[in-house]
């Protein structure tokens, strides 16, 4: 196949780390996001790592955003239940899962490798469905994430990566995982935004732990997300890990380390010890599950 990205304009590339910078793509053009190809996806995909959600309509109500299931229906019945419902579905690792969405990654992965001269580390292609006028809440992530529009048209807002927009407390707890992302939100907060439109075809990249929200239009929406580490960026991740641990355990309030010094050593060492640490332990979701995706009830 040929390249994804129809073209790397330098000017975007030169954003890469601070700013909002966007990219044409052609994944719209792949059959295998058909409604065909989709449901095949969502039977192949496995049921248990299926993130359901749903959500409701104040954008303050942060809280409405809720866990799922969809039990063992059929990847085309899913699909129904999309279109009619209220439902963002998230096949999270589907490089890990699915054969397509490993090339796939692999695909992305050197194109930007190549675009903006750094290591593609910690990779996640994921798949997101999701119903009409459905909504991601105010919310942040803690790797690099990417955005790409194969079907719909969707409306996102990016915010400033500071304070009163992120408490520093908060994402160290995103960090830590033990927060879902979202956050508390204040409408006021859009005058300092820089919005966009995205349409099938369109991608954007922002700046790591950058909070954002997203809206969709009055369609089915179907986007692949991918979540990534770069060097500089796995050591920001760890410094926010070591500074959670220091503000819940000594109560100290840490300072995100600029540049390399005994203060990140020491942090990237605690947050190593208590990473190896924890993975032994299996973690339950933050959110637990509250409804059951019933393919009778629209809406």
């Amino acid at each position: 196949m040929g390249a994804i990205v129809t073209h790397w304009d330098p000017s975007e590339v030169a954003g890469f780390e601070r700013k909002l910078i966007s990219f044409r793509h052609t994944l719209h053009e792949r059959p295998m996001f058909s409604d065909e190809g989709l449901a095949s996806i969502l039977d192949r995909y496995p049921r248990e790592a299926l993130g359901v959600f749903t959500m409701g309509e104040d954008l303050e109500d942060w809280k409405s955003w809720r866990r799922g299931s969809a039990g063992r229906m059929s990847g085309d019945k899913l699909l129904e239940a999309v279109k009619s419902g209220r439902l963002w579905l998230n096949l999270r690792h589907a490089n890990q899962h699915l054969t397509e969405f490993s090339t796939l990654c692999d695909e992305i992965s050197a194109e930007k490798q190549a675009a903006f001269r750094t290591k593609v580390l910690n990779r996640d292609l994921g798949l997101l469905i999701s119903s009409p006028n459905a909504r991601v809440f105010y919310h942040l992530d803690v790797p690099y994430s990417s955005l790409w529009q194969v079907r719909g048209e969707k409306r996102f807002w990016l915010y400033p990566r500071a304070e009163p927009y992120v408490q520093p407390a908060w994402l160290e707890r995103c960090a830590h995982g033990t927060a879902e992302g979202q956050m508390p939100f204040n409408p006021a907060w859009d005058d300092v935004a820089e919005a966009r439109t995205l349409s099938p075809g369109d991608m954007i990249t922002w700046p790591q732990n950058a909070p954002h929200r997203v809206d969709n239009g009055p369609m089915m929406n179907v986007s692949v997300s991918m979540e990534y580490m770069t060097p500089r960026a796995r050591v920001r991740a760890n410094v926010l890990h070591a500074n959670g641990l220091l503000r819940t355990h000594l109560g100290w309030t840490p300072k995100i380390q600029a540049r390399p010094g005994p203060a990140m050593a020491a942090k990237l060492m605690l947050a190593a010890a208590h990473k190896a640490a924890i993975a032994r332990k299996a973690r339950a979701p933050v959110l637990a599950e509250t409804f059951l995706v019933d393919p009778l009830a629209a809406n």
